[in-house]
């Protein structure tokens, strides 16, 4: 016990002739630097160091020194991911990029920025604003989300529909690399193919391959005009026809959600406006472009659906996706917890996986709802469960391997938008093939042949000489 208290002493008087002694510490139990939002899920490790890097060249010191003593990494955004991808489950450091905020370039006229990594996303989304542009991946929690951590885990959101997810704007990034060197990749020329694409290789890596410590993001215009229309369907099979029928009329909002009958049922206070007491399914659909274009896709959505629908109704924009925002909390706290997944599906299957999630759960004796990006089938699948009971941690566990295995029968992906992080490390194991479990093992001890870079996270038994062999392990996924 003195021994390990020594050697964490003179790890932290190390790594403090480094970042200066003010930016290390030991994070005592509970402290947030040694979770993510995965504690909801019962994941919550134990870093023997936090250090906060105050820029890359301190990073990679940082990243040489523990190489060089075989201690592992984990590097730190904002703290708000989903798969447990910030947790240092193995001990050693956590690498906290909060001090890298400085906005190091706008260029209005050329439609682009530059930021260090700790720049949250909001305040992205503010300077593309101030300048007449826009910045379009919006995950969630913008105030505390990074754009670091939205690189690295390359987080969605609603309007990933017509838009797309943040990699689509990573024009380049500078990062660092084991053993603690500083590279840059991409850039803004518009076309390179002079060598293989490292920066598409390092856009949703999730801290594995390298500490991402600046990036160049892409702005769009922003759009002249926008609108939002709530289409409320009888039930799940009305609602994901609509669903299609919009897709095959070549209506492109920039989002589409959705919400089904329990769903509806426990987000229904707040929601801005009147839910018609025949709604069993809702379609949220953010339309944006041009006065007319807007105009036009509203009337043409309303003509080709509004004989199917059990009602129409058109909130405030602004109040109908603070709305949508508040939905987790307000389901999570129907029983005090949840458990959740995450999943992709070719969207002619929604309505498949849909009805086969509510019959496992229903099998098992769990309630459950769910909700997601309709109109590109990513599909948030939620059991309530009582935070205190063991049981329905285990019978949750249970529903969710079988509804994954259902997903990847359907040709879907068992990580849509929250990534693969430690909770799905196992999962990943089971559905994916082995030879690209393989690949990307190799991949993954190119870049890190010592596996401390986030080890255990993203790919199973990275680095380990065990390629796609793994052990089944669970992870308790209680969201108190």
């Amino acid at each position: 016990m003195l021994a390990a208290a020594l050697a964490s002493q003179s790890m932290r008087s190390d790594l403090g002739r480094i970042v200066g002694a003010e930016h290390v510490f030991e994070p005592p139990p509970g402290s947030p630097y040694n979770r993510d939002a995965t504690l909801r899920r019962g994941l919550q490790g134990r870093a023997d160091a936090v250090v906060l890097p105050g820029d890359a060249q301190e990073v990679a010191a940082v990243l040489a020194w523990c190489y060089e003593r075989g201690v592992p990494l984990v590097t730190r955004g904002g703290g708000t991911g989903l798969a447990g991808g910030a947790v240092p489950s193995e001990g050693g450091v956590v690498c906290s990029l909060e001090r890298l905020t400085a906005v190091l370039d706008v260029e209005p006229a050329l439609w682009r920025l530059r930021v260090q990594a700790g720049v949250t996303t909001a305040h992205v989304h503010r300077l593309a604003r101030e300048n007449g542009l826009v910045f379009p991946p919006d995950p969630g929690a913008g105030e505390q989300s990074t754009i670091g951590g939205n690189v690295a885990t390359n987080a969605g959101g609603p309007h990933a529909l017509k838009y797309g997810v943040t990699g689509r704007y990573v024009a380049g990034l500078q990062a660092v690399v084991a053993p603690g060197e500083i590279v840059r990749v991409g850039g803004w020329a518009q076309k390179d193919v002079s060598t293989y694409d490292l920066r598409s290789l390092l856009v949703g890596s999730e801290g594995t391959l390298a500490v991402i410590t600046e990036v160049s993001l892409r702005l769009l215009p922003a759009p002249a005009a926008a609108d939002s229309v709530v289409l409320f369907a009888s039930d799940a099979a009305s609602g994901c026809d609509a669903i299609l029928e919009s897709i095959a009329a070549g209506i492109r909002p920039a989002a589409l959600d959705f919400l089904d009958r329990a769903a509806l049922a426990y987000a229904a206070a707040g929601y801005p406006g009147e839910i018609p007491a025949e709604a069993g399914f809702a379609l949220l659909f953010d339309i944006d472009g041009t006065e007319d274009e807007v105009a036009e896709q509203r009337g043409e959505l309303l003509e080709l659906l509004a004989g199917e629908l059990a009602g129409v109704d058109t909130p405030d924009r602004r109040d109908l996706w603070r709305w949508r925002d508040s939905v987790n909390g307000r389901v999570a706290a129907a029983r005090g917890a949840k458990v959740a997944e995450d999943v992709v599906l070719p969207v002619e299957r929604l309505r498949e996986a849909l009805e086969q999630f509510g019959a496992i759960a229903e099998r098992h004796g769990l309630p459950s709802c769910s909700w997601g990006h309709g109109g590109d089938g990513n599909m948030h699948a939620n059991l309530l469960t009582d935070p205190e009971s063991v049981r329905d941690a285990e019978l949750a566990q249970r529903i969710c391997d079988e509804f994954l295995a259902s997903v990847a029968a359907m040709g879907g992906s068992i990580a849509g938008e929250h990534g693969i992080g430690r909770v799905k490390t196992a999962a990943a194991a089971e559905h994916l093939p082995a030879a690209t479990l393989e690949l990307q093992a190799r991949v993954k001890r190119e870049f890190d042949p010592r596996n401390l870079l986030n080890p255990a996270a993203k790919v199973p038994a990275a680095a380990t000489g065990e390629g796609a062999a793994v052990k089944r392990t669970r992870e308790r996924k209680v969201l108190q």
